[in-house]
């Protein structure tokens, strides 16, 4: 299973709200509630949230 616990914690690092990603960066809210629960995202999603966030996948998700 693949969780995104690290991607809350890389986000307030980087000083970037879910707001942020929503109004500013174009996110989906129904991708932050995927993202939220743990369900599948899109490899489109996880590029923009890398991009956005300057960081590597291994900063937002990780297998368990």
């Amino acid at each position: 299973m693949i969780v995104f616990d690290k991607l809350f914690k890389t986000m307030k690092k980087k000083g970037v709200s879910q707001y942020d990603l929503i109004k500013k960066y174009g996110i989906s809210t129904g991708q932050l509630d995927r993202v939220r629960k743990n369900k599948n995202i899109t490899t489109h999603t996880l590029d923009m949230l890398c991009s956005i966030l300057n960081c590597g996948l291994c900063e937002i998700a990780e297998y368990m």
